[in-house]
């Protein structure tokens, strides 16, 4: 397996593709498959090609593409590769009419997106200017291409390999890792990274109970507990399942601020809140912000802790045990970033 680093100015930074081109005694592959496929940018497309070439590939190379998920970031050169190539794209099948570019999918993605930003009491301005973001980078996305959706648990034989789809919705409905048990690793796409947590509640509106869903992948990546992960942002992470433990008592630390957070303001929509966690906002912040806020909101409501009452929640327990809303990870591990 060898890793090209692509770079992303517009979202979280420094992507990656993961190439799979030969069995582990170094013989002839008998496929060239890449785990992920990058931003569609001119120079993110050059950057690929040219680390192909250092393998001894190009792009016309290309057997498969295995997308952990539909973000543009990960997914939006699949297109072009499957234009150059005949490569087959293989997305799972919550994600693959976004990949594949189906207008009504991608219509109702944005009537989705609409309705949250009512939901969040989203102001006119930031609103506007969030639009204006989305539809200005939407060629991100790349061209439609066609398509082979998977579902959850499906195996792909990858030369010497034998790689397992493994559902981890919450960042995305869709978001999917590839495990190699023999190996013990596993490519996580935005499941987990080593840097930042990734989005819960902005990053795909279609999730329902974003952060619910989310805890529920965190434990699965725990339960699975590959020896190494590979993200696609930034670099491998030597402990998976505490990273996803780390994570997981960041989201408890988080609902503990919104507690606070409405303590302090009162009955208050997610925009309130989020302007109370994070401050001002802009570009794709202005979609991630409210959504997160939404996203423990949304889990304080589920609990009986909070209730909503139009746009806005408001607390029924002052006092909540807030810990007490999120299952024990089992582990005791802590895992921070470290690192560029």
């Amino acid at each position: 397996m060898e890793r090209i680093r692509l770079t992303n100015t517009v979202f979280e930074g420094l992507n990656n593709v993961y190439v799979l081109d030969g069995p582990a005694d170094g013989g002839d592959p008998d496929e060239l498959v890449l785990v992920d496929a990058g931003v569609a940018l001119p120079e993110v497309r050059e950057q690929l090609a040219d680390g192909l070439a250092d393998l001894g590939y190009g792009i016309a190379d290309v057997d498969r593409v295995l997308l952990t998920h539909w973000h543009a970031d990960h997914a939006g050169l699949a297109g072009a590769i499957q234009s150059e190539s005949g490569a087959t794209i293989h997305a799972h099948e919550a994600d693959a009419p976004l990949v594949a570019g189906d207008e009504d999918s991608l219509l109702e993605e944005r009537r989705l997106q609409g309705e949250k930003f009512r939901e969040w009491g989203m102001p006119e301005g930031p609103r506007a200017e969030l639009v204006d973001f989305l539809e200005g980078h939407a060629d991100l996305g790349g061209e439609p291409c066609d398509v082979e959706p998977f579902a959850d648990g499906e195996e792909f034989a990858v030369n010497d390999r034998t790689l397992e789809a493994v559902h981890l919705p919450g960042h995305a409905a869709g978001l999917t890792a590839f495990h190699d048990p023999a190996a013990d690793e596993a490519f996580v796409g935005d499941a987990i990274l080593p840097k930042y947590t990734p989005n819960v509640g902005g990053a795909d509106v279609r999730v329902e109970a974003p952060l619910a869903s989310y805890v529920g992948s965190l434990l699965e990546l725990i339960d699975l507990d590959p020896g190494t992960a590979w993200p696609g942002h930034r670099d491998r992470i030597d402990d998976p399942a505490g990273r996803a433990a780390t994570i997981l008592r960041h989201h408890v630390e988080r609902t503990e601020n919104v507690v606070d957070a409405l303590a302090d303001l009162g009955p208050s929509t997610p925009w309130e809140v989020s302007a109370a966690l994070f401050g001002d906002l802009h570009g794709i912040h202005v979609l991630h912000g409210p959504g997160e806020a939404y996203a423990h909101l949304d889990h304080l409501a589920e609990a009986g802790v909070a209730e909503r009452d139009g746009t806005r929640y408001a607390l029924v327990d002052a006092d909540p045990d807030v810990s007490a809303l999120f299952p024990d990870p089992g582990i005791d591990r802590v895992v921070e970033w470290a690192g560029e």
